[in-house]
């Protein structure tokens, strides 16, 4: 009975914890098949060995294509767009965050969130700024079912690791300090917790009713909710 008060702790916190922006995910199934889409237009589907990293970001991926034997690595420069089955481990945490937010999943033109919900981490390339040059970089999509007007992207190692006591309990979790940003068809830019006071007015700046409404409460914490209402609320 104890262990049981202390699980419905546990889950309360991460109720409250939850997130409306996909979690950032870095293991992936080797079981269930993943899609790749290529610069040319092909699509690559079978099941990933490994996906390989430098400082967080991906660069190149091992897969075996559905029908075939034989294992083959693509670089990150020649992939547009993939959905990657994340690991069962991610699916309990996935699953959690989903059940408190499934008002967030619908439907995104040119993102296919069906197969996310069934537990895929999208990724997308784009056009950054990054050390004041223009990179082009493949990276998750945090809010892909609701991006149509600005994406948010997750910037790999951009956290703290902050942790917080429930019932006897330490759990810990990962704030995110910055994420790249997106809007409509501009280069992404890095916004920093430390500026999104300034940066929000910008960021919904054709949304005069939503302004209002954050003018005196628009906490970094809550960047999430702010771009759902922004996406769903605002024409």
């Amino acid at each position: 009975m104890k262990k049981l008060a202390l699980l419905f702790c546990v889950l309360a916190y991460t109720t409250v914890s939850a997130q409306l922006f996909t979690p950032a995910f870095d293991l992936f199934s080797i079981k269930e098949e993943a899609y790749l889409y290529l610069n040319d237009g092909t699509e690559v589907k079978g099941i990933i060995s490994s996906v390989n990293k430098t400082n967080g970001l991906i660069k190149s991926i091992s897969i075996t294509p559905s029908g075939e034997k034989k294992k083959i690595t693509l670089k990150s420069d020649a992939i547009s767009e993939m959905y990657l089955p994340i690991s069962s481990f991610n699916k309990l945490d996935n699953s959690i965050n989903r059940t408190f937010n499934k008002h967030v999943l619908g439907r995104n033109k040119g993102i296919n969130t069906e197969i996310i919900d069934k537990g895929y981490a999208y990724f997308e390339k784009t056009k950054v700024v990054k050390n004041k040059d223009v990179e082009e970089l493949l990276l998750q999509v945090l809010n892909p079912s609701f991006s149509e007007k600005i994406k948010v992207y997750d910037i790999p190692l951009a956290k703290v690791s902050t942790s917080t006591e429930v019932a006897g309990i330490t759990i810990t979790h990962d704030e995110n300090k910055s994420y790249f940003v997106k809007v409509g068809d501009a280069t992404a830019i890095k916004l920093r917790k430390k500026d999104y006071d300034d940066a929000y007015a910008a960021l919904y700046k054709d949304c005069p009713t939503l302004l209002k409404k954050l003018e005196n409460n628009h906490r970094w914490a809550k960047f999430d909710e702010h771009l759902y209402s922004y996406s769903t609320e605002c024409n």
